[in-house]
């Protein structure tokens, strides 16, 4: 699906909780899942930057629009542990991507705080005794070259055997070597005798140690939980730590917020639709648009999902788009619904409304998506 002009994302950044509440999942029964807190960074004032960082995001992807992380309005973060002894690192959570990677002690060049004045976190592997180095004929090396995330030095490289990664995103990039180090989780349903939010799930995963990275980050690091190799929720998946899902759920706070469990949420109430297994992204089949309580009139074949086009959920992406075609009826079916007592303007193209309270009311449901 290509984005909407940068004029179009005020209104239709309004539809993304619907949007996440209709990617849940079948449900399973309850049972002590991992999870994370999941947090959401001070949001920055105006739509432009907004704007500007999507289309770059956009861009890199041939027009699917995929990825973009913390430190602005609707992006989140979790507090990650890993090593041994355990540290706590703050890393932006991503369903668009997939590898997860965290600042290095040897990144001489990393920033050491972020925009914000917050000092940043790093990791050492040397201070961690759980902590191993992962060699290029490694099976998981093997695994993350075949989904672009890792590189191999060359044979005059002093590390030859070691797997690196470079990995460039819209707004920032990455590189550095692959290492394995045990990460913990908090338990969101726990055992008979352990108390909730206590550190019983642990696993060795796979993750980048980053020597250079972008400035632009707002965080330690990103967390990805993508479909493909090196996705943490894979590696859980395949040591049997969590099943081949995960839930976020968001809160209806102003700061925002939630929580990520490894697992399926049983809840009632829940929207369920199929994701799209085809596609390598959290891809769903759009059917249609109800626009207070009333369907909006819009060719079905603009809803069609393809390796170019289609609709699908990203936890990092700002603003909601849709297609020329689409964004059109929806809009005027929204101005239309909207009392006249509330009043409308433009501002540099971009369609807003003066309400008394920056609090929107949805239809009720709850603000879960689950993927498997």
């Amino acid at each position: 699906m290509r984005p909407a002009a940068a004029a179009r994302g005020m209104v239709v950044a309004v539809l993304l909780v619907t949007f996440g509440a209709a990617a849940a999942a079948a449900a399973a029964a309850p049972a002590p899942a991992p999870a994370l807190v999941l947090r959401r960074a001070a949001p920055l004032t105006g739509l432009e930057r907004l704007h500007e960082l999507d289309r770059a995001r956009f861009a890199k992807k041939n027009g699917v629009a995929v990825f973009g992380l913390q430190g602005l309005p609707g992006i989140y973060y979790v507090f990650v542990t890993l090593g041994s002894p355990p540290k706590e690192y703050s890393l932006q959570f991503d369903t668009g991507s997939d590898l997860m990677w965290v600042s290095c002690s040897s990144c001489s060049t990393c920033p050491q705080i972020n925009s914000l004045g917050i000092p940043l976190e790093f990791y050492s592997p040397n201070s961690s005794s759980t902590s191993s180095n992962i060699s290029c004929s490694d099976d998981r090396c093997k695994d993350a070259i075949k989904e672009g995330y890792s590189v191999c030095q060359t044979s005059d490289s002093p590390n030859t055997n070691q797997c690196g990664y470079e990995v460039a995103y819209a707004e920032a990039s990455t590189s550095g070597y692959y290492v394995s180090d045990t990460i913990y989780f908090d338990t969101m349903m726990p055992k008979e005798n352990e108390q909730a939010g206590s550190p019983s799930a642990s696993a060795s995963v796979l993750f980048g140690c980053s020597n250079s990275r972008s400035r632009d980050l707002q965080t330690d690091g990103i967390v990805g939980f993508g479909k493909s190799a090196p996705s943490v929720i894979l590696q859980l998946n395949s040591q049997g730590v969590s099943p081949k899902a995960f839930s976020h759920c968001l809160t209806s706070s102003d700061d925002g917020g939630g929580i990520v469990v490894l697992g399926k949420v049983v809840e009632s109430g829940l929207v369920f639709t199929p994701l799209v297994q085809s596609q390598p992204r959290y891809n769903l089949n759009m059917k249609s648009i109800d626009v207070n309580g009333k369907k909006v009139r819009i060719n079905s074949s603009l809803f069609t999902t393809s390796n170019t086009r289609g609709t699908f959920v990203d936890s990092g992406t700002s603003l909601s788009y849709l297609a020329d075609g689409v964004y059109e009826p929806v809009i005027s079916a929204i101005d239309n619904a909207v009392p006249q007592s509330i009043r409308a303007f433009s501002n540099n193209g971009q369609l807003c409304y003066i309400v008394p309270s920056r609090r929107f009311v949805f239809p009720t449901s709850s603000s879960c998506a689950s993927h498997c």
